[in-house]
């Protein structure tokens, strides 16, 4: 039994004890597979806890889902807002997501993953769309700022390209690096035609 209720983790909510344990047991080992006892028990807390604070596992799933929504965004953002020229804050997006992809640990956009499972539930659809929906955005307002001629086109190349890098990373490991620095440079192509 792993259970995080030693040092800091027995200092956290069970909120946290519980979103926490989601995020690790779902995307390691994915949403279907993993079932609210096992989440309960490796979050340390008890299950009138879990149903109190999400109701059901498809609410745990969502506040999930939106816990990585708001984390991977601010890490996108803050990449880039750190350059001055909205070009380089595109290319910005794309090293963080290459960060990402070269963990030892990646397995997969969570979105993606948790979207395509067996009886997904219309929250956790809701979820994914609205990540997917908030990247477009990012990539939009980065294209508008650089003032490209049609930024509502730049956003839906970079964001399939964006999406489409997480799938093939993972079904093609073994060019992993590669198909990592394919990704940037067709950003960089689409910028420059832009």
């Amino acid at each position: 039994m792993t259970t995080h209720t030693t040092g800091e983790a027995a200092a956290r909510s069970p909120r946290e004890r519980l979103l926490a344990s989601a995020d690790e047991l779902f995307y390691s080992e994915g949403v279907h597979t993993v079932g609210i006892d096992r989440v309960i028990e490796h979050a340390g807390v008890a299950k009138a806890s879990l149903y109190r604070l999400f109701g059901s596992k498809e609410e745990l799933v969502a506040a999930y889902l939106g816990a990585r929504h708001e984390q991977n965004l601010a890490e996108l953002r803050t990449a880039a807002e750190r350059l001055p020229d909205p070009r380089d804050g595109i290319l910005a997006v794309f090293d963080t997501q290459a960060r990402w992809l070269r963990r030892r640990t990646y397995r997969g956009c969570a979105f993606a993953r948790a979207s395509a499972e067996p009886a997904t539930g219309a929250q956790v659809q809701r979820a994914t769309d609205t990540y997917r929906a908030a990247v477009h955005e990012l990539f939009k307002d980065l294209a508008t700022r650089a003032d490209v001629r049609d930024p509502e086109m730049l956003a839906d190349q970079l964001d399939m390209l964006f999406h489409g890098a997480g799938v093939l990373v993972v079904s093609s490991s073994s060019r992993r690096s590669r198909l990592i620095a394919s990704t940037r440079a067709a950003a960089e192509t689409l910028i420059a035609a832009a």
